[in-house]
Parts: structure tokens; C-alpha cells; sequence
């Protein structure tokens, strides 16, 4: 088995188009929400929907392959690992964000034309 210590398997909807950045390094990076959907019954029966929304970050030729066929609304699977980061916003307040930096995708689905 690879390592399980930080692995992560997620299929599910992508949120939003993919932002590819290319850096001066020559080095590319995409970036894209995706939504994971689950569902469950209450106490009184009725259906409960609830979803999550996870940050993706590609790198590489991965990138460029979501940057080229990734569209919002596509269903995808990935792996990858979660990666908590802290930055200060223009405000000089301090942010924390969790991502999952993908090393595999497989799109799932049928094609759209």
C-alpha cells in the first residue's frame, strides 16, 4: 500500500473553472473547487442532502490537462493529499485554507458536446 498517512479520494462535481496559472519558472499550476454530495434520513424520515466543497491545486502536466478538458460541472475523481497552509490577505489579517494537492484524476462521466 502507498503511504495512507495523507491520502485522500474524493469523487464529485467541479464547482468552478479551472484558474491555470503558468509561473516564471516555466512551472504550471490549476486551480478548481469541487463539490462531494451525500445523503442521509432524519428522525422523521425525511431525505437530507448536504454538500462539501474542497479546494483542488494541480500542478505540472496535470494542470495543463485540467486547464485544457476540466469544466465546471464535470464529475471527476481525484487523489491527492490535504495540505493546511496560513497566508495574510491585503489587510494584513492572517487566513488559513485547507487544499488537496492532486497527484491523479480520472474524469468520470459521459461526454458533453
Amino acid at each position: 500500500m502507498r503511504n495512507l498517512r495523507n491520502s485522500v479520494q474524493l469523487i464529485g462535481n467541479v464547482g468552478s473553472a479551472p484558474e491555470v496559472k503558468t509561473f516564471n519558472s516555466g512551472r504550471v499550476k490549476a486551480s478548481c473547487s469541487m463539490a462531494t454530495n451525500s445523503s442521509y434520513k432524519n428522525q422523521k424520515g425525511e431525505k437530507i442532502e448536504e454538500t462539501q466543497w474542497h479546494n483542488l491545486v494541480f500542478w505540472g502536466k496535470l494542470a495543463e490537462v485540467v486547464g485544457e478538458h476540466v469544466k465546471k460541472g464535470n464529475e471527476i475523481a481525484i487523489e491527492g493529499k490535504l495540505i493546511h497552509r496560513a497566508y495574510d490577505n491585503t489587510q494584513g489579517e492572517k487566513r488559513y485554507i485547507t487544499e488537496i494537492t492532486v497527484n491523479d484524476m480520472v474524469m468520470l462521466g459521459s461526454k458533453r458536446k
